[in-house]
């Protein structure tokens, strides 16, 4: 028998890039593909597969444009997305501190 996850767990934060991609919108109003992928250490998929996820769960939102003849995509936090990170943030906080107390 499993336990249940507690509210604020967010089972779209299990991978640490999602983490990762999510606490750099949560302090920049925007990234593109190419900082996330330089910034990230990230191949092309990978960050492609894990940014998709977070846009299915609309967590993030995709601007697609041209800088010169570029394409040039964009990803920035939803509101939705910002406060599902904030509680999955104030979760993992609560579980620290709780570890430490026991």
């Amino acid at each position: 028998m499993s336990a249940k996850p507690q509210a604020g767990y967010d089972k779209v934060f299990d991978n640490v890039l999602r983490l990762r991609i999510m606490s750099v919108l949560m302090v920049n109003p925007s990234c593109d593909f190419t900082s996330f992928k330089e910034l990230l250490q990230v191949t092309d998929g990978n960050l492609a597969s894990h940014l998709r996820h977070l846009e299915n769960a609309n967590y993030i939102q995709v601007a697609k444009s041209f800088a010169g003849r570029k394409p040039l995509t964009t990803y920035a936090a939803t509101e939705t997305g910002k406060k599902a990170f904030q509680s999955h943030l104030d979760f993992l906080e609560h579980l620290i501190t709780a570890s430490k107390t026991s």
